[in-house]
């Protein structure tokens, strides 16, 4: 059974850091890449950087040299450490599957998600 638990949210004021965690159960864990999304109310939900098992990483432009993702193998987690945060990345962070996410249709479970406020 997957279950993501997101944490790490908070408000900061522009310029500032926040680190996200995600806690992921075995099985979705297990699964090659995992990724960081977030979404605005009433828009798309986006994906912002994803990591392979093997820790290799790709960004969105948005926040390329920003944000950098990670992830604990042998603690099921994955981490998005955010810097230089903008008011633009207000949002519900998410993390989750994306190969599966792309692949499986009947797939779309999605964790609590983690809120990130930030002021100017």
């Amino acid at each position: 059974q997957v279950h993501l638990v997101e944490s790490g949210g908070g408000s900061v004021q522009s310029g500032g850091s926040l680190r996200l965690s995600c806690a992921a159960s075995g099985t979705i864990f297990s699964a090659n890449a995992m990724a960081w999304y977030r979404q605005v109310q009433g828009k798309q939900r986006e994906l912002l950087a994803a990591i392979t098992r093997d820790e290799n990483t790709r960004y969105a432009d948005s926040v390329k040299g920003r944000f950098t993702i990670s992830r604990d193998n042998a603690k099921n987690t994955v981490y998005l450490q955010m810097n230089s945060l903008k008011p633009e990345d207000t949002a519900v962070y998410y993390c989750n599957d994306p190969i599966r996410l792309a692949r499986d249709p009947e797939y779309d479970y999605w964790g609590q998600g983690t809120q990130v406020t930030v002021s100017s």
